[in-house]
């Protein structure tokens, strides 16, 4: 069991001030604020961050290391290097039941339209906001994990 392995176990066990199960996930995007704001926005909710990417090389990466723990991946759609959409694509190939969150700016609705006919699950707009990442994340549990 590695260590993320362990923290999620531990959290899952009684952990945590919920006894309810903590959907783990892998945030990505190429903000350090944005990162940082989600890490905030999911301090006290049913979701715990097992680990962070900056692009999309590295979410694949780190999705494939750790799948088994990870339940829902956010995915910025603008990055540098392999963006979201590409990504998005990998991850789907190795594991066609992946779920994905797409995060994009305003202005970018053909590319979201595009995710969701590739698999994404959902999306949310930047600037991002508690209520917006937390109901995008619960519609989410309610329709896969219920």
């Amino acid at each position: 069991m590695n260590h993320f392995e362990n923290k999620l176990d531990d959290i899952n066990k009684g952990g945590s001030i919920t006894s309810k199960k903590k959907y783990g996930l892998l945030v990505v995007d190429d903000s350090l604020f944005a990162l940082k704001q989600i890490d905030q926005i999911l301090e006290s909710s049913d979701f715990v961050i097992i680990d962070n990417a900056v692009d999309g090389d590295e979410a694949v990466i780190k999705y494939k290391e750790n799948s088994k723990i990870i339940d829902i991946i956010t995915m910025d759609i603008t990055m540098p290097g392999k963006n979201g959409i590409e990504a998005l694509k990998e991850i789907l190939e190795y594991n066609e039941d992946a779920i994905v969150i797409m995060i994009s700016s305003l202005g970018k609705q053909e590319i979201v339209k595009e995710s969701l006919m590739l698999g994404a699950k959902g999306f949310i707009l930047k600037p991002l906001t508690k209520k917006q990442v937390i109901e995008q994340l619960s519609l989410v549990v309610k329709k896969f994990f219920t």
